[in-house]
């Protein structure tokens, strides 16, 4: 009988205390920054406390991140705000007509993000180049900051960031209050965690600068009444769609289903950092996806994994997805019981709380090296900054990606005809080689580092093109993994012009890939014999040698 020892280790189980700690402090967080996301989508604080309940529940069930909180962000909110502008503007300014564009928009959302989970396109977004990805949370912040201006100042928002600014020159009364509370509000969010960080500096700011504005009576613009009901369906609405409205849903439900995934995946890389586990892309996506299609039924906004929701819970002692799931069920106990007193938050307060939340999004890191990176990665960022606050998010990513292509592909064409080497046969095997004389000055020998693709081939063809005054070339494929469409025709194209001018080529090197693939497109042996192909550059050049002995 095998020994068993009498004290085994054993893995504990996950402490429901540590998820009940990191839900609570979770919906102490999300309270307010649900509201003042709501307030600033236009569809108003109790759309985003739906959201806040609703996908924080469904993401707790179904999402594949243990640690993950589900919450309205600001990366989505902004969107949803143009969704919500877009859909005024068909209806009149008349809210309640826009609701079932905006409903439209925000379901097919839902529907693509859960498509995009259960195809687990998740995986492609760690291909995001780093200044795509920096320009775009910069635009984010600085949009967010931007559209608090006005509530600041006491006054309605305009609009987005472009009318924003331009109105900003005709604004000729403030309301002196609302600026003091705001400015207040932003203060104690930073300076509180000087003195404590056991309780989180966005709720005592909340609660602080309310307290204030009632004690004093300050006559300031407030949130309002907020609804105590549980929200009703709002499916039906759906049936009042036009064919016409069609061309207002489709591009903004690409963009919010796909940065859905993008926030919520780099959520939850967040807390695998923190954790030390791994999150299932897949599983979380759809868990997403489920939420959001959930709370647009309900009324509410597109929310996502939320990051200063998930820090908060982790730090706590959460670690199952059942802390995701209790963070919807107490902020729901919290909202019901408060909802007398949540309509008396000013405006001006919510604002003061989202500039720090706008100036968090920043990639501070991005900025600070922007004069020591590459033009290319530089420019990158700064067209994408461009377009995240003058077009759209989807053309930034979209426009960055093509950039960052664009000029990788420069890089990369640059480095291979770099390392590319052209020599002489003598150069290339060195004074030690007995080279004969007839080979030692008429043969070339071409040899290459990196694929050959599309990027490579005009600068390739170029510097062919300029090779004259030898009898033959030795292409070396040693280290070519790989060679795409672009890459064969050009070398087809210099091959034949190299024939025409009585070169003849050689092929040392070359894998079994690029073989099959000469074949295909019947370089091999339309162009090139098998007796040009040689599996080393030695053996070529042997056998070089041996033809010039004979001749």
């Amino acid at each position: 009988m095998p020994f068993r020892p009498l004290f085994r280790k054993r893995t504990p189980a996950p402490s429901l205390k540590g998820d009940l700690s990191g839900a609570f402090l979770a919906a102490i967080i999300a309270l307010p920054m649900a509201l003042a996301f709501g307030v600033q989508s236009g569809l108003g604080p109790e759309a985003g406390l739906y959201t806040a309940i609703i996908l924080a529940i469904v993401a707790g069930i179904f999402g594949g991140t243990n640690t993950l909180v589900s919450d309205p962000t600001g990366p989505m909110t902004v969107v949803a705000a143009t969704v919500v502008t877009t859909g005024l503007a068909q209806s009149g300014g008349d809210l309640n007509n826009a609701i079932p564009l905006i409903i439209a928009t925000f379901l097919l959302a839902a529907l693509l993000e859960l498509l995009f989970g259960i195809f687990d396109f998740g995986r492609f977004v760690k291909f995001m180049p780093y200044p795509v990805l920096s320009g775009f949370m910069a635009g984010i912040g600085l949009i967010i900051i931007a559209a608090q201006i006005f509530p600041i100042l006491g006054l309605d928002n305009p609009g987005g960031f472009l009318t924003i600014m331009t109105s900003l020159g005709g604004v000729e009364m403030v309301n002196t209050q609302a600026v003091g509370l705001g400015l207040l509000s932003i203060a104690i969010v930073y300076l509180f965690p000087k003195l404590t960080r056991r309780v989180p500096s966005i709720l005592v700011s909340l609660i602080a600068c309310t307290a204030l504005a009632l004690s004093f009576n300050l006559d300031v613009p407030v949130i309002g009444e907020i609804p105590t009901q549980l929200p009703a369906l709002q499916l039906h609405r759906l049936m009042e769609l036009e064919i016409g409205d069609l061309q207002y849903i489709i591009t903004p439900a690409v963009m919010l289903g796909g940065l859905g995934v993008i926030d919520s995946l780099l959520t939850s890389v967040v807390a695998d950092n923190l954790t030390k586990t791994k999150h299932n892309s897949r599983w979380t996506i759809i868990g997403q996806g489920a939420g959001n299609f959930l709370s647009a039924a309900f009324g509410g906004l597109p929310g996502a994994g939320a990051t200063m929701g998930t820090v908060t819970n982790i730090n706590a002692g959460a670690q199952t997805k059942r802390s995701g799931l209790l963070k919807g069920v107490i902020l729901l106990l919290i909202v019901l019981t408060t909802a007398d007193y949540v309509q008396y938050i000013p405006m001006s307060v919510l604002g003061g709380i989202l500039v720090t939340v706008g100036a968090s999004i920043i990639d501070t890191k991005g900025i600070k090296m922007f004069f020591r990176i590459p033009k290319s990665d530089a420019a990158t960022w700064a067209i994408v900054l461009l377009v995240t606050l003058f077009d759209n998010l989807l053309n930034a990513v979209a426009i960055g990606f093509v950039a960052s292509s664009i000029f990788f592909m420069n890089k990369m064409s640059r480095s291979l005809t770099s390392s590319q080497e052209s020599k002489t046969l003598q150069d290339f095997m060195g004074e030690s080689q007995a080279i004969p004389g007839e080979l030692a000055e008429r043969v070339y020998v071409q040899s290459f580092d990196g694929p050959m693709f599309f990027g490579f081939a005009n600068r390739y063809r170029e510097h062919c093109h300029d090779i004259k005054g030898v009898d033959a070339v030795i292409i070396r494929m040693e280290r070519v993994p790989f060679m795409d469409q672009s890459g064969m025709v050009t070398l087809e194209d210099v091959i034949t012009d190299w024939q025409k001018r009585g070169i003849t080529v050689y092929i040392t090197g070359a894998n079994d890939l690029i073989k099959e693939s000469f074949a295909r497109v019947h370089l091999l042996p339309d162009v090139l014999g098998e007796d040009q192909f040689f599996n080393s550059f030695q053996a070529c050049v042997n056998t070089l040698k041996a033809e010039s002995t004979l001749t």
